[in-house]
């Protein structure tokens, strides 16, 4: 995997526009993000390890690949990430989740800890931290901070939205951590905010505006 995977598929590249519709409902909202971290979660779990396990089919005995290793671990970084959670859990309905609790200071935008638990034995296990914008990349980058001390080494990070600032610093802070995204917007505002964006997901999955 390269630093930077932008996954161009039509049907996500199609219910991402449905998202940045700022007319989209919450109800919509929610759906599509769901929709698009099932198609996105294909796209990270391709290099998963593979081994071969002996079945029977009904016409005769076969190695057969299956998943090796331990179960994978979902970590939400909170609380925009949750909406991605249902979608990857159809796929891999297994893993084990965790959360991150960042929030961001609005003034300094640096990220401010509140929660914090994963499951164990992260040293063992493919670990992807999911976050719908990749903005400044500070909260994405104290998130795996966290989760590298917690003894992941493995660790992929799967957003929505990413911007070119928020990629470098993922990329200074953690260059052995993949990031797949289904769009690099053009830029920050002032605020923090990617442009063009779709706004903030957390207010617009759970209606707070």
């Amino acid at each position: 995997m390269q630093h930077l995977t932008i996954v161009d598929h039509p049907l996500i590249q199609h219910k991402l526009t449905l998202m940045r519709d700022r007319t989209s409902s919450t109800a919509l909202f929610r759906a599509l993000l769901r929709e698009i971290s099932q198609l996105l979660a294909y796209e990270i779990t391709r290099d998963l390890p593979v081994t071969t396990t002996r079945i029977d089919t009904p016409i005769e005995p076969m190695d057969a690949p299956t998943l090796d290793g331990r179960k994978l671990a979902l970590i939400s970084i909170l609380r925009a990430g949750n909406g991605m959670l249902d979608g990857m859990l159809e796929l891999i309905p297994s893993a084990r989740v965790g959360f991150v609790g960042l929030y961001r200071d609005e003034e300094t935008l640096q990220p401010v800890e509140y929660y914090f638990k994963v499951p164990d034995l992260m040293d063992e296990r493919v670990v992807i931290a999911v976050d719908p914008m990749l903005a400044t990349g500070n909260s994405s980058a104290a998130a795996i901070d966290r989760l590298k001390a917690a003894g992941a080494r493995d660790i992929r990070f799967l957003c929505l939205l990413a911007s070119p600032e928020g990629v470098a610093r993922m990329k200074e802070a953690h260059p052995d951590v993949p990031i797949v995204t289904a769009a690099l917007d053009a830029r920050l505002n002032e605020k923090g905010y990617i442009v063009p964006g779709l706004g903030d997901a957390g207010d617009r999955m759970f209606g707070t505006k």
